[in-house]
């Protein structure tokens, strides 16, 4: 895939491991080898769930290359027109039609576009030292590949406020109390865990896994009287194909047998 993006299949799990020494920094290249590899989990039926992860134990990702932005490689006055390659920035950021699960493996400290990495994943799971933060404001810019965005939906207000304007870590403990990730394991078990947790979710019915994301992402906003609405009355294709599913009834005929499901994915 790329000299610093690793890629590797374990039967319907895809790994993805951002190895750029020494910061794992995303710049140019490494940006179009993530949304390559993401688009690949999305268009796979053969892939059911994503976890993505850094190389070395000391970081996970510390976001944006400044080095490539210095060198003109990258702008920053309307970044966003730069070539980052399906996704956006660290192609997850924005792959809105991508309807798998990823898991996020925090391997160490996670920083700026780090950040924006994780809270573009469903799962995250941090090691005990993990150090979560946005330093962006003493350079004189601001996280707004996804940190702007959705930080302050995930915690509260005041907190993101904090990490956002005073540019505070967050430690791998404190994060899981206000939710913002959902496990911390020692580092020994963090790709355990993290595998773990993708094979659970590679063996359930694939339309109904990824009937999720679509139909989250479909009710974001409505109240609770039109998310109902909307999910019965909008362009749902995942959703609509699982009600009418050969999986949904071999779900329930493995329930009543007292049996394993097989699921086929249609």
């Amino acid at each position: 895939m790329s000299e610093y993006v690793h890629v590797s299949r374990r039967g319907g799990v895809l790994e993805v491991v951002i190895d750029k020494p020494k910061a794992n920094a995303i710049d140019m290249k490494v940006s179009q080898a993530l949304g390559e590899a993401f688009v690949m989990l999305r268009d796979d039926p053969e892939l059911s769930v994503g976890i993505i992860t850094g190389g070395g134990e000391r970081i996970f990702c510390a976001g944006w290359d400044l080095k490539a932005v210095e060198s003109g490689e990258m702008s920053i006055e309307n970044w966003w027109e730069d070539d980052y390659g399906p996704g956006g920035f660290a192609g997850l950021t924005e792959l809105w039609d991508l309807n798998k699960p990823v898991i996020a493996a925090l391997n160490g400290i996670t920083l700026g576009g780090g950040v924006e990495i994780m809270l573009s994943c469903d799962l995250i799971i941090a090691a005990e030292h993990v150090e979560i933060g946005l330093p962006e404001m003493p350079l004189g810019i601001v996280p707004d590949a996804g940190a702007v965005q959705r930080l302050p939906r995930r915690i509260p207000y005041n907190k993101a406020m904090e990490m956002l304007l005073l540019g505070e870590r967050m430690g791998a403990a404190e994060a899981a109390r206000f939710g913002l990730v959902n496990a911390v394991v020692p580092a020994d078990q963090l790709m355990t865990t993290a595998r773990a947790w993708a094979d659970k979710l590679a063996g359930v019915a694939p339309l109904a896994l990824q009937s999720i994301k679509e139909l989250l992402r479909a009710i974001e906003g409505d109240t609770i009287q039109d998310a109902f609405n909307t999910m019965r009355s909008a362009d749902l294709p995942i959703y609509r194909a699982l009600l009418g599913s050969e999986d949904a009834q071999e779900g329930i005929s493995a329930f009543v047998e007292k049996r394993s499901a097989d699921f086929k994915g249609k």
